[in-house]
């Protein structure tokens, strides 16, 4: 037990030593302004370098996310289901379904799958 704290205390030590070197040897100057905006001839930019990002198109990519997930997980209880005497798989799997669908009407009232408007 004692073997293994002093390995966490080396590999701690470590890291706040590589961390603060880092740190010292760093060429960069976050403080200047003007050497991190575009550069436009002198002039402060009139457009904006990127196009700003859809906050919709991400929520619909979370959501998206989301259910991705959870038909992943709700996959193998097909096998639970048919391999199964009991109905605890099919009841466990039904209420899993019934949050799901419940969670995606409230995201169809919410409007946050309408990412067209």
């Amino acid at each position: 037990m004692v073997t293994i704290l002093i390995y966490l205390l080396i590999l701690l030590i470590i890291n706040v030593v590589l961390l603060l070197l880092g740190l010292i040897i760093n060429k960069r100057s976050y403080s200047d302004r003007e050497k991190n905006s575009p550069f436009e001839c002198g002039f402060d930019p009139s457009i904006h370098t990127r196009a700003p990002f859809s906050m919709r198109f991400f929520l619909l990519a979370v959501i998206f996310l989301i259910f991705d997930v959870e038909i992943i997980l709700l996959l193998p209880l097909t096998s639970n289901i048919l391999n199964s005497n009991t109905h605890w798989p099919l009841t466990s799997s039904m209420i899993f379904l019934t949050i799901l669908l419940i969670g995606l009407f409230h995201e169809w009232n919410q409007g946050s799958l309408d990412w067209m408007k």
